[in-house]
């Protein structure tokens, strides 16, 4: 059924995102597919970055890669299934990309109740939804 599934974490919110990769497992071992974890750094604002170590980049960039692989490692499914990638960029751009560069069947997504702010603004679960070529499952947290 699902041989690629995308599941878009954010790593200051692993709770948020737990139902959504519980519900991911546990269609991956339905259908026998493999899960990709994504992590989207934000881009720092140029006018920051002056205030900014020259390592800042590298340090950031290398720490959430370790806390997305300690949260892959947990992942109720063997390692050989199991994947994961940081990016930098927009969050509804680049899991959008990494869908279809992945070839992914489904991205599952957490995401919290609707606000008035979400009604106006959007979310990125809204984005996706609306722009993903796979099929996409919002999960309530």
């Amino acid at each position: 059924m699902f041989k690629t599934i995308l599941v878009p974490v954010d790593l200051g919110e692993v709770d948020q995102a737990q139902p959504a990769i519980d519900k991911a497992v546990e269609l991956a071992n339905a259908s026998g597919g493999s899960l990709r974890l994504i992590y989207v750094r934000a881009i720092v604002p140029v006018t920051y970055m002056e205030f900014m170590p020259p390592t800042f980049d590298d340090e950031q960039q290398g720490e959430s890669e370790k806390k997305l692989a300690e949260l892959a490692a947990r992942v109720a499914l063997p390692a050989e299934r199991v994947s994961a990638v940081v990016r930098l960029g927009s969050v509804y751009n680049e899991v959008l990309d990494e869908a279809e560069k992945t070839g992914a069947d489904l991205v599952v997504i957490g995401s919290h109740r609707p606000t008035m702010a979400t009604y106006l603004l959007g979310s990125n679960a809204a984005t996706i939804v609306r722009h993903a070529k796979c099929s996409v499952l919002v999960v309530r947290a």
